[in-house]
């Protein structure tokens, strides 16, 4: 689990509650089902019209990695390249056959599965580099979903404030509708901005960060492969890639 993340998350919502209570306001008085039913529905049905249903899909998907990042151990992977080009450079390609088979890292496994048919250093970089940039890329459109609610979120806040407003207007003449009304509007500008700059930005930065570390980690990968390609010493493998692992 993402510690950060969730730190983050809880500071906000004590931040802004808390203070609002020490104001003199009640937790209560902020919840409005109306309201966010309105902001909530109105931004979720604007980003479903744009997006493709693939990349809505993933973008769903990779919500997940603000809590529980996908793992990235540099350390042991430095490691394993290590290991596997001690191997290659004793017994052949060859003897990689039964780790390709059972690495469970997809761009690890095709790497070595290219190594073991002798694929020259050159092109193996070539298709996992091609193979990682289509796959970053993919990734990169699916976050963009949370760019876009980021966007869409604030102004369906002023249509909930509007919508309000209306309501209080038709009955001003009865106080009571007209504090609901009034308490519609305020409430669903609050949403709106409160989702956008509270969830929506944040975790499209954060979906993003974390790809660009994967990025980088696969980067390695794919130079730690083709290192075992070309026959290279492998404390001199291992010292290359520690340069790619932050401290």
């Amino acid at each position: 689990m993402d510690k950060l993340s969730f730190a983050g998350i809880v500071l906000a919502c004590v931040a802004i509650l808390g203070g609002f209570s020490l104001e003199g306001g009640e937790v209560l008085q902020l919840w409005h089902a109306p309201a966010f039913f309105i902001v909530v529905g109105g931004t979720l049905g604007a980003v479903m019209l744009q997006s493709p249903w693939p990349q809505f899909r993933q973008g769903m998907q990779l919500l997940l990695w603000v809590i529980r990042p996908p793992k990235m151990d540099f350390t042991d992977s430095i490691y394993r390249i290590s290991e596997w080009g001690h191997a290659a450079r004793l017994h052949g390609f060859l003897a990689l056959e039964q780790v390709a088979f059972d690495e469970e890292q997809p761009l690890l496994k095709r790497g070595l599965n290219l190594l073991v048919d002798g694929t020259e250093a050159d092109l193996l970089r070539d298709i996992l580099d091609t193979e990682l940039h289509l796959e970053n890329d993919r990734l990169q459109r699916a976050s963009r979903v949370y760019d876009a609610m980021g966007g869409y979120s604030p102004t369906i806040g002023i249509v909930g404030a509007v919508l309000g407003l209306i309501l209080a207007l038709a009955d001003i003449s009865d106080p009571a509708a007209l504090g609901q009304g009034i308490s519609t509007a305020f409430v669903a500008t609050i949403y709106g901005v409160g989702l956008a700059n509270l969830l929506f930005i944040p975790v499209a930065n954060k979906i993003r960060a974390i790809l660009e570390e994967q990025l980088l980690y696969q980067a390695m990968l794919i130079e730690g492969l083709c290192s075992i390609a070309r026959g290279e010493n492998p404390r001199t493998v291992e010292l290359k890639l520690l340069a790619y692992k932050a401290d």
